[in-house]
């Protein structure tokens, strides 16, 4: 049966209405497509046909309930430098650390009591606009941290519900990447021994296996003495080049300020972005606005029993105490 002209462009439409097989609208300006380009090795002409291989490769995973959208995989893409294997491997890696730990990817409600005091003292949060690179500002206060009223399990889940709330709102992070400034006041080592080794470990192999962040630099001040214990049990976890990309800026906010615009930093540290508490409520408001997405994205996980092959243990996923990540076999 040959079809007209009308019925083709019918066809085409239904087509782009499938789940999955929504309509890409791009954001990004011309300057960061070309960057996407240049650097990530992304092709307009091959996106599609890209997203496409990965989403029929994750529906034939029976062991993996993953999100199969354009938006989902095209940020995988992007963080993975557009390599479908590598693609692939972090996305089932993603999905398999979700699937370990409960205690970080379940009870993601931004409802919840707990989780809306952590965001509202302001560990953590994206500063506004962008630094000169195009990149944004992500401002940790961990020496802020009250160990003996929040669990770190709780400051994990609330930092990666930032992270995702992040990529949801905004496409040019997942080309420019990110930057880490770090604020240490306060720190001691009561917070030092109420981060348990192998949740530390956990943590940073999902962020650094897990995510497509795409982490450009780490910048920290005001560091005190239990700051050089708190870094030397992260320091053996890091890959070799987040190591040469960390910047210790001492005592000197200058320092930071050569790095990251005095218009994003809050107020409280010389800034305009304005204060530590306005910018955490904003954030508060996105998180709120992405409720369904949260409570929907529960299901999204890896479950062992269901893998064809021999399932990851723990022990497999995670690696040793000593830090040691394993390669893990894509089937």
């Amino acid at each position: 049966m040959t079809m007209t002209a009308p019925d083709a462009a019918s066809g085409i439409a239904s087509i782009l209405r499938m789940p999955g097989a929504e309509e890409y609208v791009c954001t990004l300006s011309e300057e960061v497509q070309r960057l996407a380009q240049e650097e990530l090795g992304e092709d307009p002409k091959r996106r599609e046909e890209d997203i496409e291989a990965v989403r029929t490769w994750l529906k034939r995973q029976p062991h993996l309930n993953a999100r199969t959208d354009r938006t989902t995989i095209l940020r995988y893409l992007r963080g993975c430098k557009f390599s479908l294997e590598e693609t692939k491997a972090k996305m089932e890696m993603y999905y398999m650390c979700k699937g370990a730990m409960p205690d970080m990817f379940q009870g993601r409600d931004p409802q919840d009591p707990a989780l809306r005091t952590i965001l509202k003292m302001g560990l953590m949060f994206p500063l506004p606009g962008r630094d000169p690179q195009g990149r944004t500002v992500i401002f940790g206060r961990l020496g802020a941290w009250d160990p003996s009223k929040v669990k770190p399990e709780d400051l994990f889940r609330a930092a990666g519900m930032l992270f995702d709330v992040l990529f949801l709102e905004d496409e040019q992070t997942t080309v420019t990447g990110i930057v880490q400034a770090n604020d240490m006041t306060g720190l001691t080592f009561k917070h030092v021994a109420a981060l348990p080794f192998p949740l530390v470990r956990k943590v940073l192999l999902t962020w650094q296996e897990g995510y497509p962040l795409r982490p450009k630099s780490v910048h920290y001040i005001n560091t005190p003495q239990a700051f050089d214990t708190l870094f030397n049990l992260f320091k053996p976890l890091m890959k070799e080049k987040m190591k040469n990309r960390v910047h210790v800026h001492g005592n000197k906010l200058s320092g930071m300020h050569k790095f990251v615009p005095k218009s994003m930093l809050p107020n409280e540290y010389g800034g305009t972005g304005g204060t530590i508490q306005e910018i955490s409520e904003y954030w508060l408001q996105k998180m709120d606005h992405h409720r369904a997405w949260f409570l929907e994205d529960e299901k999204h996980r890896a479950d062992e029993t269901r893998r064809p092959r021999k399932p990851k243990t723990d022990a497999i996923l995670f690696g040793s105490v000593e830090g040691s990540f394993k390669k893990l076999s894509i089937d």
